[in-house]
């Protein structure tokens, strides 16, 4: 039998990142055709407090990464953080797509209730069940800023809908 929590994060987390990837050769396209320059798209922002476009995909896709080792039990894969274009930011997807794809579905037999501390860009350490992690506090943000990539691109007027931020189940 497969884990629970395996089977609610690694294919969640190809599905979504699958999605972003499609939505961000359509912006690719997008800024192709109507001759922009990709970093108004790249730098795009819903509002001046908020990351840009090109940091809501390195932060969705570090959750992605991070969530998925800790889960099973090894050590999370540090990434540079230094993309600056859209190929870029489809090869960090296929990075860590790779890498989670690699993880041993048996790593997650314990995920549940494995304890998972992390400090989220704080000095205040969160201590959580793999359980809590996953539901209440991984997946939650991850879909936050798989969102916001999404909504940035569409604010701006890239043809995307639901099914390209879905992408294939």
């Amino acid at each position: 039998m497969t884990s629970p929590i395996y089977t609610a994060s690694i294919p969640v987390f190809k599905q979504m990142l699958g999605g972003l990837s499609g939505v961000l050769a359509k912006a690719e396209a997008h800024v192709a055709a109507k001759k922009i320059d990709p970093n108004a798209l790249l730098q795009a922002r819903l509002f001046p407090d908020m990351f840009a476009l090109l940091r809501q995909v390195q932060v969705a896709t570090d959750f992605a990464k991070s969530v998925s080792a800790r889960l099973a039990g090894v050590d999370v894969p540090k990434l540079d953080d230094n993309e600056q274009t859209f190929a870029d930011l489809q090869a960090r997807i296929t990075t860590v797509l790779t890498f989670i794809e690699g993880l041993d579905v048996a790593l997650f037999d314990e995920a549940a209730t494995r304890e998972i501390v992390t400090q989220a860009g704080t000095a205040k350490e969160k201590r959580f069940t793999g359980a809590s992690y996953i539901f209440n506090y991984a997946l939650p943000h991850f879909f936050f800023h798989t969102t916001t990539a999404y909504d940035i691109l569409r604010h701006n007027g890239v043809e995307v809908g639901k099914k390209d931020y879905i992408g294939t189940y």
